[in-house]
């Protein structure tokens, strides 16, 4: 088997939430470069449709771009059967939506607590489950959730300080573990990947801050960026 065939997603559907910048659409792109179809979701439904329309006409796949809060439970059982209907089937999910926050613990609003673990865990769970019962019902998916290597480490808070964000991290790592066990029965693979800091709307923050900082825990001194994932 060679490179093309070992990586051919022709006639496949990947659902990748957080689809319309930053890493969402780094992933759509390489997953439209192997065939693939695409739904791209995220709360800014004209970025998505952006990337989508750009995408389609680039490799010829087909794409759409939809609305949605991953924390809103109803909404997300609505969109998954919209995409069915758009598409058939759902063979890929990425998990890739995220939110972060920035404060010393002593400082965090527990607003913004729970607004962080809501979208990074519980949207995970979510759209794990809705579309996990479509894929135990054709015995076949490929779940990805995209974690983080603050999830795996600590640091100083002078270089970041974001409990928030690095507990939900952990928690979708563990629960990557967890789902994998439970659904490999149903021929389900569940990965999480866990990116090291790379330059996005989201870390754009805290690297403007602290990126010198930030460069002397990292071996190779470079931040990530769509570069290193062609």
């Amino acid at each position: 088997m060679n490179f093309n065939q070992l990586f051919d997603l022709t006639g496949r559907v990947a659902l990748i939430t957080g689809g319309g910048r930053g890493l969402g659409e780094q992933i759509a792109e390489i997953y439209a470069e192997r065939g693939c179809h695409l739904a791209l979701c995220s709360r800014k439904k004209s970025n998505c449709e952006e990337v989508a329309g750009n995408l389609s006409e680039k490799y010829g796949v087909k794409a759409y771009g939809y609305e949605l809060d991953v924390t809103d439970e109803t909404g997300v059982k609505e969109l998954f059967q919209q995409i069915l209907r758009d598409f058939g089937q759902i063979d890929i999910l990425v998990n890739n939506s995220g939110a972060t926050w920035g404060a010393p613990v002593e400082e965090m609003p527990l607003e913004a607590w729970r607004k962080v673990l809501d979208v990074n865990v519980t949207g995970t769970f979510l759209l794990s489950q809705a579309v996990g019962k479509h894929m135990i019902e054709r015995r076949y998916g490929k779940i990805i959730n995209i974690a983080s290597a603050a999830g795996l480490t600590v640091r100083e808070p002078e270089v970041t300080n974001t409990i928030g964000y690095t507990t939900s991290k952990a928690a979708v790592i563990h629960f990557t573990k967890d789902l994998a066990i439970k659904w490999a029965r149903h021929n389900i693979y569940v990965n999480a990947i866990a990116p090291g800091m790379f330059r996005t709307k989201m870390s754009a923050g805290i690297l403007d801050k602290n990126e010198e900082s930030i460069l002397k825990t990292i071996p190779l001194r470079k931040i990530g960026d769509e570069h290193l994932l062609k």
